[in-house]
């Protein structure tokens, strides 16, 4: 009775090796791949072992999340004996197989699970198959496309008297998946304080309470000391504080000289004055990341700088922006340098303004190059502009029909930026209008009531000749 288990045991065992004998056996795998780049080949390989003969073998890209699988490559042995897409790396009899798919420029669409099917007759009958399946997935990378350093909150005015916030945006965009972005002032990498959430726009300057070194060494010297105590002085004393003037060394584009219609005025006043609240110290920066993902598969990384600006020592700064990415071999890098305005080069048309004319002045350039973009106000000397307003806000004024009155008018142009700002002026002359009589132009450069009666009598006296 003892024996009748053992006996049973050993039946199942035999029956178990007859059924594998008569339907073979088959196993799948996919090798694994590395993280691949944009643009590059790349081969995926199924490995397959049995002792069958094979029936057919498919590969599937599976996408939106293994709901649908799109077939890309079918080989069925019943309708093909083509087995070059094969490749045996050892004996034929040893049944060890490779089936590869080749990806000539692989792209971030083909980012994803593939999946390799393949089949075997049954032993027993050949109307049945057995099935085996393996996967892998690709991950493609793609270096970002471009980086770009812009300023926040632009353009925005000169602060003499009160500390104010100032950010750079380092923008990155076209990479997968998102590098790692950091700044660098004069070279040097920047260490920042982690923020995850901005700053207040009232919240005042911010502090850490790091310890700081000095950077009076890097741009502070003597002469610029010595001036910003006697601007204290003459704040103290209740004057006007003193607003140093550029060099005039600098020669001018000969094509950007002022035409007769102007008088070129040899003042320009730089108001570059530091009150109190300026120190002579390295500011703190707090760094702020954030990630947006777009429909293409990367992801735009905007990096936030933010510190409590210096003009005294912030102006003339380099800052640079570097990008790590694993499908980069080398850090991709923008920079900018913080530079106030100075020197602003006006340009007024037409080049002979005559009374009635439209006349244009215009802001082309700066003697040197700005960053921020600065933000231009202009105003009348002594008056009011000709629309009535008190100051104007762009790049270009427009005086629509200058009358005669505005012969000799001084007008003022303030570009300013974060960094500082700058006053230049020029002088409008009018010429007469042949076309005008005059005394028959009102005030705003319009033909009045004496003109338009002298227009008719001289159209009647006309009339009367001609008849």
């Amino acid at each position: 009775m003892r024996a009748a288990p053992s006996l049973r045991r050993c039946l199942c065992l035999l029956l178990a090796a007859i059924v594998d004998l008569a339907c073979g056996y088959l196993t799948v795998n996919i090798e694994p791949l590395p993280p691949v780049v944009a643009g590059d080949a790349v081969t995926l390989k199924c490995n397959f072992k049995t002792d069958g003969r094979m029936r057919e073998i498919v590969w599937y890209r599976v996408t939106d999340g293994g709901t649908i699988k799109q077939k890309i490559f079918t080989f069925d042995a019943m309708f093909s004996t083509n087995y070059s897409h094969m490749e045996n790396y050892r004996k034929r009899e040893d049944l060890v197989y490779q089936s590869t798919v080749r990806l000539p420029e692989v792209r971030i669409s083909d980012n994803g699970p593939y999946e390799c099917h393949v089949g075997i007759y049954d032993r027993a009958t050949r109307e049945k198959v057995v099935l085996a399946s393996g996967n892998i997935f690709l991950n493609v990378m793609a270096p970002p496309t471009s980086i770009e350093v812009v300023a926040a909150d632009t353009p925005a005015p000169f602060s003499r008297y009160q500390a104010q916030n100032f950010t750079l945006v380092c923008i990155v965009s076209g990479g997968k998946p998102a590098p790692m972005v950091y700044f660098k002032r004069d070279g040097e990498p920047i260490d920042a304080v982690p923020l995850s959430e901005p700053p207040a726009a009232s919240s005042g300057p911010l502090q850490d309470s790091r310890p700081f070194r000095s950077l009076l060494h890097r741009d502070l010297d003597d002469t610029k000391m010595q001036k910003s105590l006697s601007l204290l002085d003459a704040e103290n004393r209740g004057g006007r504080p003193y607003t140093e003037r550029p060099s005039r060394g600098l020669t001018p584009d000969p094509n950007i000289l002022l035409q007769p219609t102007t008088e070129n005025i040899p003042e320009t006043v730089v108001s570059r004055e530091f009150p109190r609240w300026v120190h002579s110290a390295e500011p703190t920066y707090f760094l702020r990341h954030s990630r947006t993902p777009s429909s293409d598969g990367t992801v735009e990384v905007r990096a936030l700088l933010t510190w409590t600006l210096n003009p005294q020592i912030d102006n003339e700064a380099l800052f640079s922006c570097e990008v790590k990415h694993p499908a980069l071999s080398m850090p991709m890098q923008a920079e900018v340098t913080l530079v106030a305005p100075k020197g602003p080069k006006i340009v007024m048309t037409p080049s002979r303004a005559r009374v009635g004319d439209t006349v244009r002045i215009l802001v082309h350039g700066f003697q040197n190059e700005v960053f921020p973009e600065p933000m231009f106000t202009w105003t009348r000397v002594g008056s009011r502009l000709l629309d009535g307003s008190a100051e104007f806000d762009g790049k270009e004024l427009v005086l629509e029909r200058v009358p005669a009155e505005l012969n000799g008018s001084m007008y003022r142009c303030t570009a300013q930026n974060p960094l500082g700002s700058t006053d230049t002026h020029t002088r409008l002359i009018v010429f007469e209008n042949p076309n005008i009589p005059r005394g028959t132009e009102d005030s705003n450069g319009s033909i009045g009531p004496t003109g338009a009666r002298l227009t008719l009598v001289l159209a009647l006296t006309v009339i009367l000749e001609l008849t």
